[in-house]
C-alpha cells in the first residue's frame, strides 16, 4: 500500500534525471505533497512560494513561457480554489504547458476538516476549456500518469490523495491520457471509477458475483477528455451503469458520463458521490461510510437499477 503523493514524488525524482526541462514548484507544503524529495535532489530546480497560491500559479505560467516545464502542488482545496482566477486565465486561455498536481483531494483528507477537504475540484477543473483531468486509481498509475503528462502539451490537473491506497493496476497495464482501463468484464452492470472509488468499485464487484451478478469494472483515471467510445460501447454490453467518485455529484465523472449517455440515449445510470454538501472531520473510514462511498453503496445501487430496470440517477 502507498498513497498517490508518495508515488508522484518519486516520479518527479525520476523524472528530473532525464528531463533538465522540469523545474517544481510548491507554496510551503513540499513535504505534504512530497515534492520535497525533488527539492533535495534538484535544489536549483525547485521553487517554494510560499503561502501564496495565486503567485504559484502566476510564476509557473511565466517559467512554461521560457521553455521550462513546469510542475506546480499545493494541497487540491488550494489550487481549485485560492488559484483558480490564475489557472483559468492565465494557464488556461492561453493553453500554456502547465501541469498542476494537487494533493490531499476529497473528503479522505479526514480529521482536518471540511475547509481542507477538497470536494468539488473534479468538477471545477473539469468545466475549464483546455484544461485536462487525471484522477488515478493506485500508486502504479500515479506513476505512470506523471510520466504521460510530462509528454503532454497543454494544461494538466492531476488529482491526487493523501491516505494509502491498494494497488489495483499492474506495472504492465496500459495508461493513455483519454482512455479508460477495463479491469474486470461483465454483463449485467458497467462500473465506472475513478481515484479511491476504483479499488473500491473492485471490492464491489467481487461482492456482487456472489450474488450472480456480473460487473464489468472501468478505471477512469481521466476525467477530461472522458473516453466517450468505451462509455457507449459499455451501454450497448450490460444493462446499466454506475460511476463512482470521491466528489461532488455535480460536474464531475458521473456528470461527464450522464451527459455522453443522454446525448446518445443511452441505458440507466446512477452516480455514486457526495451529495452536494460540505465534509466534516472525521477519520477517512468513518467519513466513506457517511457520506455514502463505499462498496455497500455500490451493491445496493447495482441491487437496485437491475430490479428496477428504469432510468435511475441519483442527485441531491
Amino acid at each position: 500500500m502507498k498513497s498517490t503523493r508518495d508515488a508522484y514524488g518519486e516520479a518527479l525524482v525520476e523524472l528530473g534525471k532525464t528531463r533538465a526541462d522540469i523545474v517544481v514548484l510548491d507554496a510551503d507544503v513540499s513535504k505534504a505533497t512530497r515534492t520535497e524529495g525533488f527539492a533535495k535532489k534538484y535544489p536549483e530546480r525547485f521553487i517554494n512560494v510560499g503561502c501564496a497560491e495565486a503567485n504559484l500559479i502566476g510564476t509557473a505560467a511565466g517559467l512554461s513561457l521560457v521553455g521550462k516545464l513546469p510542475f506546480v502542488s499545493t494541497m487540491a482545496v488550494f489550487a481549485s480554489c485560492r488559484a483558480l482566477d490564475q489557472i483559468r486565465n492565465t494557464v488556461c486561455y492561453p493553453r500554456l504547458n502547465v501541469k498542476i498536481i494537487a494533493t490531499h483531494g476529497g473528503i479522505t483528507v479526514g480529521a482536518d476538516g471540511a475547509t481542507h477537504q477538497s470536494v468539488e475540484d473534479i468538477s471545477i477543473m473539469r468545466s475549464l476549456p483546455n484544461m485536462t483531468v487525471i484522477v488515478p486509481s493506485d500508486s502504479i498509475e500515479t506513476q505512470k500518469a506523471i510520466r504521460a503528462v510530462a509528454d503532454y502539451t497543454g494544461p494538466v490537473y492531476v488529482r491526487l490523495g493523501r491516505d494509502a491506497l491498494p494497488e489495483v493496476t499492474a506495472p504492465e497495464s496500459p495508461f493513455t491520457i483519454g482512455r479508460g482501463l477495463v479491469l474486470k468484464e461483465g454483463k449485467d452492470i458497467g462500473i465506472f471509477a475513478c481515484g479511491i472509488m476504483v479499488g473500491t468499485a473492485l471490492e464491489a464487484a467481487d461482492a456482487l458475483a456472489v450474488e450472480g451478478i456480473s460487473a464489468k469494472v472501468i478505471d477512469m483515471h481521466t476525467v477530461k477528455p472522458l473516453d466517450e467510445d468505451l462509455i457507449l460501447r459499455t451501454c450497448k454490453e450490460v444493462k446499466a451503469m454506475i460511476s463512482a467518485e470521491e466528489n461532488n455529484v455535480l460536474g464531475g465523472l458521473g456528470g461527464g458520463i450522464a451527459e455522453i449517455v443522454s446525448r446518445h440515449r443511452g441505458g440507466p445510470l446512477a452516480i455514486i458521490g457526495i451529495r452536494d454538501t460540505f465534509g466534516e472531520s472525521g477519520t477517512p473510514k468513518e467519513l466513506l461510510a457517511k457520506y455514502g462511498l463505499n462498496k455497500e453503496s455500490i451493491i445496493q445501487t447495482a441491487r437496485e437499477l437491475l430490479s428496477e430496470q428504469a432510468l435511475y440517477t441519483i442527485l441531491p
